[in-house]
């Protein structure tokens, strides 16, 4: 088997102090798609990391809440990719967290407190997801925020992990509309309700 890139590539240590953006949709899928992705609410969101941050790269990641009594309430990342190799190497070892590589497109403009937003990301140029946002997020107050990831054991070994994030962000809700490729990976949510967006901006977080 080729080795992959990010198989000899260096990453920061745990944990990491990220800055950046992040616009997230809420979905309903009615059915389950595999042992992985049962029905139910899953979240999907893409993700710039700045300037800041100890690795800067865009992220599309797909995740689903879940709930144990060992570990509490947390979410599981299902799908994620990054344009960063660094990255993909440090979330898998360090957290379990499946990521693959992709090519990202991002474009913003503003006018006043309002924000325009264009993700897209694919592999070997086919769409993944392509979305749109408009939110006034930057004008908002800096609150508090907390959570969890608890990731299955991935092919390659290292047993289960968990990992924190805490931090702050200007959050409110916003308007998101996704496409997502019938045949990518992500085609299970084309047809899934969307409940509701919100945007992230100027987050600052610390995960691990």
């Amino acid at each position: 088997m080729a080795e992959q890139p990010y198989e000899t590539t260096a990453y920061p240590a745990a944990p990491w102090r990220m800055v950046g953006s992040l616009w997230l949709s809420l979905f309903k899928v009615r059915d389950d798609v595999d042992d992985l992705r049962p029905a139910g609410i899953y979240g999907a969101a893409f993700v710039s990391y700045e300037d800041g941050s100890p690795l800067t790269y865009s992220e599309l990641l797909v995740a689903r809440p879940i709930t144990s009594t060992e570990h509490g309430k947390r979410v599981s990342i299902t799908d994620i990719w990054v344009d960063s190799p660094a990255s993909v190497a440090g979330g898998r070892e360090l957290w379990a967290i499946p990521k693959d590589l992709s090519d990202f497109t991002l474009e913003s403009s503003h006018t006043g407190p309002l924000s325009r937003t264009e993700w897209s990301a694919s592999v070997a140029r086919r769409p993944i997801a392509s979305a749109r946002f408009t939110d006034v997020s930057r004008g908002m107050l800096r609150l508090p925020f907390k959570g969890g990831t608890w990731q299955l054991e991935l092919p390659e070994g290292g047993g289960e992990k968990t990992a924190t994030l805490q931090g702050s962000a200007k959050t409110l809700p916003c308007r998101g509309v996704w496409d997502f490729a019938a045949d990518g990976p992500l085609g299970f949510l084309r047809g899934a309700k969307p409940m509701a967006s919100a945007r992230m901006a100027s987050f600052r977080m610390t995960f691990g």
